[in-house]
């Protein structure tokens, strides 16, 4: 009988299937297999199979072999990845306010392709993107492939920069001038994507969020900056930049209660030094942080415990920024 032109893929179709339809819970019998493999158009005999099968094992699938109740079946029990780790990517992809409702979705489907058919049912039962705030620039895919491509190539960038107005729409900042900086790193804060860059005009580092850049290109220009980013700390530049609004750079005194010793962690880590005050149920910590209104709006969400000792110039700024909320209701 002439075999059909799908045949000399067997082997390939047969670690497709497995990938698919089993997993570490589910398995396939050798009949199972013969008929899966016809829908392919593909013949096969049992003992091809065998040497199919451990073909795949000496390449590196872990295909077990397991008989219970009466039933021998064939599985793929290790994949690349673990079932628990596609569900913190389908996670990471939902939360993510930087990719569209659109791309979400869509990548969520492809790593429900990293599954098993069974395991993918189990991720779909977490995906809620429908009603999640997310970003409406589409083309932030492209703009991220583009900072990338300038930080290895070595060149700057330039962009037009935009925020929403009154009506819902689109303005570009500085009346549309275009922006040339050179890109050094991107990060993920407060739900966001951000661009870390030198701006050799203002002779700074400074961010940018990127899902609010248009018309993106790489630059012949090369990039500047190197000696302001030589012992950069990323995790160091966020922790003290509240919701990537910059301000000046301050070593600022806090007094709070006991209580905040878990959000004081949380933001600035456990090697913050918190120093017990005598006689109260308090202690200071002095950590470096970026001024900003963001940052004292944080301060005062904790109400009374947590309040700025020093210096006494931000302690000022916190004093103006309570008194002008306060006659926003009077």
């Amino acid at each position: 009988m002439a075999k059909s032109s799908n045949q000399k893929l067997k082997l390939i179709y047969l670690a497709r299937i497995l990938q698919e339809k089993t997993d570490e819970e589910h398995g396939l019998t050798m009949q199972e297999i013969i008929d899966e493999l016809a829908r392919y158009d593909v013949k096969a005999e049992r003992k091809s199979i065998y040497d199919d099968v451990e073909a795949l094992n000496i390449l590196g699938m872990d295909v077990l072999k397991e008989t219970a109740g009466g039933r021998t079946e064939y599985k793929l029990v290790s994949r690349t990845f673990e079932l628990a780790e596609l569900k913190l990517l389908v996670d990471a992809v939902q939360s993510s306010r930087f990719i569209t409702r659109k791309k979400s979705e869509s990548l969520i489907r492809k790593i429900e392709g990293l599954a098993s058919t069974h395991q993918a049912k189990k991720l779909a039962r977490n995906v809620h993107v429908a009603n999640r705030i997310k970003t409406m620039n589409e083309s932030i895919y492209y703009t991220v492939d583009y900072i990338h491509s300038a930080i290895y190539q070595g060149k700057k960038i330039s962009f037009q920069y935009f925020k929403w107005n009154e009506k819902g729409e689109k303005a570009l900042r500085r009346d549309g001038k275009v922006y040339k900086v050179s890109p050094w790193a991107l990060t993920w804060d407060d739900e966001n994507y951000y661009l870390v860059a030198f701006d050799s005009e203002a002779g700074i580092i400074k961010h940018y969020r990127v899902d609010k850049m248009v018309k993106l290109s790489v630059t012949d220009e090369k990039r500047e900056g190197e000696e302001h980013f030589k012992n950069f700390d990323m995790a160091l530049y966020s922790k003290k930049t509240f919701g990537m609004y910059s301000g000046k750079d301050e070593q600022v005194t806090l007094r709070c209660r006991n209580a905040m010793a878990d959000p004081i962690i949380d933001r600035f880590g456990q090697d913050v030094l918190m120093r017990p005050v005598p006689g109260e149920e308090a202690f200071d910590v002095t950590v470096k942080v970026s001024v900003s209104p963001v940052f004292l709006t944080w301060v005062m969400n904790f109400g009374g415990d947590m309040k700025i000792t020093g210096p006494q110039h931000v302690i000022d700024q916190q004093i103006e920024l309570a008194h002008k909320t306060l006659d926003l209701y009077k």
